[in-house]
This record gives structure tokens, C-alpha cells and sequence, in this order.
């Protein structure tokens, strides 16, 4: 979680900074305070310590259950920390294929936002996936199954194979299934949001 030091003059004034710095509510703040006093015990400061303090796999959680309670959709939304740096949300809702949108774009619109709220909280990044409906495991397996059969196919005839543009995601997906291939590489190339995979023969 991130932390920040410093001393002020009152206890106000040190929840006015930790606010301001963090771009957070104060309830989601933790503040440990040392009092300090002159010689003379005329003035006195504070040191104060304070820590967001927040389960962020449980605030992606009810940041979803209160976006589709706004929406009046019913939803089940189960999560899964494997470890402080991954979480993912499934969902399955009553309006899947509105929530997934053309090419998952507003699926992949929800997973940004909760990605950034979360990423406020935590001093390293933590990758956020959001699937609706098995949409994301089902395009998993159907990039891996186009990743096998246009790398055999470049193997065998040497030309280059340049892929449809698709988000990070998805070329994660081709480049991981990939990754060990002995006769293939794999680049992303172009700009976004057009960035695009392309699949060549490895050099001998």
C-alpha cells in the first residue's frame, strides 16, 4: 500500500495533505501520529505517518456490484486473488452481450476503469482482469488456437503473417502461446488503438 511521512503543525493540516497527495477520501486513509513538543513544551508538531488503508480486491468488488446495481442489472461476481499483484473478476449477468459490447469494447472499457481505481491504492501495478460471460476465456482459446495454426503456417512457408490490431490483451495471449517456439518470433507493430501482431519465420 502507499505510505507518506511528514511533520505539520496541526492534525487537519495533515489530513488535508494525505488527501490531497493520495486523491483520496479520508476514510480510506490510516494516519499513526507522534506528537512532538519543544524544550519548552510552548509549540508542538506532529510526525505523521499515513497509509492507504483499503482491501483493493474488495473495493473492485463493490465498485462493480454498485455500477450494475446503478444499471439495474443482475449480476454474480466471483473474484480471485492468486497473488498482490492479480485479480480478476468474473462475472455473469442477465445482459451479457450489452455488457460485452462489439469486440468486447465495453467489457474492456469496465476493466480499465477498475483497473485504474485500484492502481490509485498500491505503490506497484497490479494487472486487473474483468471477464463477462467466459467472453475473455473464450477469445483466450481462439487466439491460441489462430496463434498455433499462423505460426505452423509460417514455419513452413517462411513469409511473415500480419495478425488483426487488438488490445494488449490479446497480444499478450499470441505472444505468450508463442514464446517457446523454436522456428517463429513474434512484434507488435504499429500505432494504437491499431497495434497489431505480426508472426515471422525466426532466423536460421
Amino acid at each position: 500500500m502507499k505510505k507518506l511521512s511528514f511533520e505539520t503543525k496541526t492534525l487537519e493540516e495533515a489530513k488535508q495533505l494525505a488527501v490531497n497527495k493520495f486523491r483520496v477520501a479520508e476514510p480510506y486513509i490510516h494516519f499513526d501520529v507522534e506528537e512532538k513538543k519543544t524544550l519548552l513544551g510552548l509549540k508542538k508538531t506532529y510526525n505523521v505517518e499515513a497509509t492507504l488503508d483499503v482491501d483493493v480486491a474488495q473495493l473492485g468488488l463493490k465498485t462493480l456490484e454498485a455500477m450494475f446495481e446503478n444499471m439495474e442489472v443482475e449480476a454474480t461476481i466471483n473474484v480471485d486473488q492468486p497473488s498482490d499483484k492479480e485479480i480478476a473478476y468474473t462475472i455473469d449477468t442477465d445482459e451479457n452481450p450489452v455488457l460485452i459490447g462489439k469486440n468486447g469494447k465495453t467489457l474492456e472499457g469496465i476493466q480499465f476503469f477498475i483497473r485504474n481505481l485500484i492502481n490509485v491504492f498500491t505503490d506497484e501495478h497490479v494487472m486487473v482482469l474483468v471477464d463477462i460471460g467466459g467472453y475473455k476465456a473464450n477469445r483466450k482459446k481462439q487466439l491460441e488456437i489462430l496463434a498455433t495454426k499462423t505460426a505452423k503456417e509460417v514455419a513452413k512457408t517462411r513469409v511473415p503473417v500480419k495478425l488483426s490490431p487488438m488490445n494488449a490483451y490479446e497480444r499478450r495471449i499470441i505472444h505468450t502461446k508463442l514464446s517457446e517456439w523454436r522456428d517463429v518470433v513474434t512484434s507488435s507493430e504499429g500505432e494504437k488503438p491499431d497495434r497489431y501482431l505480426v508472426i515471422k519465420p525466426k532466423k536460421r
